[in-house]
């Protein structure tokens, strides 16, 4: 059984146990998080779609860590101008493991 679930603008196929990095979430460690936004689910080989989501689907979560990625470097510089900004970014996630799968 899986779930295609829609979080943080961004699409994720799920099953129970799985673990995934999404885009921050105003979540403790620990917590219980519930994903409404599923756009499809998979029960014994039937896809159900939803339009746009699934009525009454629900997946449940819990918080395993909330952290930030690795560093990107944004190097700007114009030739012959003497312009040059170095400035560094790590994106904040929040680390999740899939419990339950309702639909």
């Amino acid at each position: 059984m899986y779930a295609i679930i829609e979080t943080g603008g961004k699409q994720y196929r799920v099953q129970e146990g799985d673990t995934l990095f999404i885009e921050k979430l105003e979540a403790s460690q620990g917590d219980t998080v519930e994903f409404d936004k599923v756009l499809a689910v998979s029960k014994d080989g039937q896809l159900v779609l939803g339009t746009p989501v699934v009525g009454g689907a629900k997946v449940s979560a819990t918080v395993v860590e909330n952290g930030k990625g690795p560093k990107v470097i944004v190097f700007k510089y114009k030739a012959k101008k003497d312009y040059r900004k170095k400035q560094g970014h790590r994106q904040p996630y929040t680390k999740v493991k899939i419990e339950q799968i309702n639909g």
